[in-house]
């Protein structure tokens, strides 16, 4: 690998291949850019190299007006992300405000807790019960917005952050679904936070690695849970009851999972539950390797589990929160008009609320202008199709 003095990094630089620190630890993937957080970082642990196989690709355009703010803001947007003000987008997601800060404060907090995990930084627990604690409150206090931005947010990047983040949210509304007592939600919510973290101990060749594993690889691979729960309970100091969340997540109703073959209630409730939404949230978010699936074909796979994979009263509880077309999912009625979906109905998820963006006659409504029509009471309504948003995007 190349070596890059880190004095010669600026913020906005992206290169072709992923850019590491020592050893297997990873700074940021190929393609995105370098932040003013991540040279901050660098700075405050004294590295003074960083590696990398890529040359680069970019230097984003310097903002002087933009370095006087901190970081945090819209920093986990690029600029073609705060520009968007399509239709499709959500309203708090095209102003960057209200839930949706909270959501992406918390995608932000969890990626520094990774980039700790990945450098060997002692990481706070602290930081991570008070991270869980507030995701909990927001699920239990904005539940259909933050659902929303799993299928509607825009955020750029932070893939692993944003993915245990989704999960957790998820993990989260089917724990509180299910009746548990809070004390069980909060450790739930924690597990699923942390539940892919042994990811960030294995070798970068096998994580990079385009084409099909080998039989070796595989099993280093699925290793990753034992990585997690030794992250979790040896390193943290969490009780059993988080790190078998995360240590069983992988394993199957049917008994045909991994590490341990574990099967039926055998298997934690809380590994039981992050399997569902870990499960959902992969195929509805865009990975590096394949393109991601519309809520309402999510909702079909899972729905066509037949008790392989997924607990039966698990997913029946996910099937409730969610309904056939996930909050966020954009629509096509039977009138021609195009619509998303704002709210569910757990007694008839064929009819959730709906948001119009273009009506019957083809007027796009800007934001939230559009009507609110329940389906439940709006009898000669339905829906005809799920659509894909950006098929629509493109046209």
């Amino acid at each position: 690998m190349k070596k890059i003095p880190t004095n010669s990094l600026r913020a906005g630089l992206a290169f072709t291949e992923p850019v590491y620190i020592e050893g297997n630890s990873l700074l940021v993937p190929a393609g995105i850019a370098i932040k003013k957080k991540d040279l901050v970082r660098l700075n405050s642990w004294g590295i003074d190299t960083v590696y990398t196989d890529g040359s680069i690709i970019t230097e984003q355009p310097k903002n002087k007006a933009a370095d006087n703010e901190p970081e945090k803001k819209g920093s986990i947007f690029d600029s073609e992300d705060k520009k968007d003000k399509s239709i499709l987008s959500l309203a708090d997601v095209q102003e960057n405000k209200g839930t949706y800060r909270i959501y992406i404060d918390l995608i932000e907090k969890v990626d520094g807790i990774f980039s700790n995990i990945a450098s060997g930084i002692p990481v706070e627990v602290r930081s991570i019960d008070n991270i869980a604690g507030s995701m909990v409150h927001a699920v239990r206090e904005q539940h259909d917005q933050i659902v929303g931005f799993i299928l509607g947010g825009e955020v750029s990047g932070y893939e692993l952050a944003k993915s245990s983040v989704n999960s957790a949210i998820l993990s989260a509304l089917i724990a509180i679904e299910m009746k548990l007592p809070n004390h069980k939600v909060i450790q739930i919510t924690t597990g699923a936070l942390l539940h892919d973290a042994g990811m960030l101990r294995l070798p970068k060749d096998i994580l990079e690695k385009k084409g099909n594993l080998s039989e070796a690889e595989v099993q280093r691979m699925q290793a990753h849970p034992l990585y997690t729960y030794k992250i979790i309970c040896k390193e943290f100091l969490y009780p059993e009851d988080v790190g078998l969340v995360a240590l069983q997540h992988h394993e199957r109703w049917n008994g045909e999972g991994y590490p341990r073959r574990v099967a039926g209630a055998e298997i934690d409730i809380g590994a039981r539950i992050v399997s569902v939404a870990d499960a959902f949230e992969a195929m509805v978010s865009e990975k590096s390797y394949r393109n991601s699936m519309m809520g309402y074909q999510a909702m079909k796979n899972l729905l066509s589990d037949n008790s392989r994979r997924f607990d039966p009263d698990v997913l029946k509880a996910f099937i409730r929160i969610m309904g056939i077309y996930p909050i966020g999912s954009i629509i096509l009625l039977n009138n021609g008009a195009i619509a998303r979906v704002v709210e569910v109905h757990k007694d008839a998820p064929l009819r959730p609320s709906i948001r119009v963006l273009i009506d019957e006659f083809g007027k796009v409504y800007k934001k939230d202008e559009g009507d609110l029509i329940d389906l439940l009471t709006e009898k000669s309504l339905f829906i005809a199709r799920a659509l894909d948003p950006k098929e629509i995007s493109k046209k």
